[in-house]
């Protein structure tokens, strides 16, 4: 299912978020206040790349009260929008028994979006 499942994500629009992710990834790398944001951004890309067969876990080694920080100003500056439209894609998805794996993906991104620092993408065994 996970190869069949990320050609058709790519095919239905993974693609297209993808690259809305790593763009507004590089114009956040142009300054360096938003090289962190820019990180992050390029992780969601990865993930709306290729979902299926990859998981969230958190970080081994936290970054403490700075992760904490971070994800405070990456969730008032557009992670709650960003976190809001996965989960209207999700349950718009959950609607069909077709639609249930994609929106499983789109609620794991979701999770990604709201707090992205201090997560790292593994690939499933």
């Amino acid at each position: 299912m996970g190869i069949i499942g990320n050609i058709i994500w790519l095919i239905f629009g993974g693609l297209a978020t993808a690259i809305e992710y790593f763009t507004s990834g590089l114009l956040l790398c142009a300054t360096i206040i938003g090289i962190p944001f820019g990180i992050q951004a390029f992780k969601l890309g990865m993930m709306a790349l290729w979902p299926f067969g990859t998981r969230v876990e958190n970080k081994s080694q936290s970054m403490g009260c700075l992760s904490t920080l971070m994800n405070i100003v990456w969730l008032l500056i557009g992670g709650i929008w960003i976190w809001l439209t996965h989960i209207f894609f999700g349950l718009l998805l959950f609607i069909t028994i077709i639609g249930i794996p994609f929106a499983r993906q789109h609620f794991k991104m979701a999770g990604l979006a709201l707090t992205p620092f201090g997560r790292e993408l593994v690939p499933v065994d």
